[in-house]
């Protein structure tokens, strides 16, 4: 099941998995609150497994109507078994009803082959995200 959770329920996994363990409150991101915005949690067992945060931001050059995922990350535990999987789809379906345009992300090099499998595509070189590791932007156009 995906749901919509609040900023403090992203904070474990965004500290565990994306922040090497960093105190809760060195996890919060600026745009964690912003107009429009909103966090999505993968539940398993009654435990959030999988997050993301999305939020209106538009993409240099692609024009309005961007969104921007950060901060994903799914429990090690339960990597690998769909949760990430089900909650992109979950926010595509919600933001091509709310008439977005496209999904944007700098996605850590490790990861862009699970978004590749979700219809991202890279349209960056890699770059570094200091303190963090290798990046690349990639987006997902959005169709109703």
């Amino acid at each position: 099941m995906v749901k919509c959770i609040s900023t403090e329920d992203t904070l474990p996994l965004r500290s565990s998995v994306l922040r090497n363990n960093l105190p809760f409150d060195q996890c919060v991101f600026p745009t964690d609150d912003i107009d429009g915005g909103f966090h999505l949690g993968a539940v398993a067992n009654e435990q959030i497994v999988s997050i993301a945060t999305f939020f209106p931001e538009d993409y240099p050059e692609l024009g309005l109507g961007g969104f921007r995922l950060r901060g994903m990350a799914t429990d090690p535990a339960f990597a690998g078994k769909g949760y990430g999987a089900k909650l992109i789809n979950f926010a595509v379906s919600a933001l091509t009803s709310a008439n977005a345009s496209y999904i944007w992300c700098n996605a850590r090099s490790s990861a862009v082959v699970f978004y590749k499998k979700l219809g991202f595509e890279v349209v960056s070189d890699e770059f570094e995200v200091p303190g963090i590791g290798p990046h690349f932007n990639m987006i997902k156009h959005l169709t109703a």
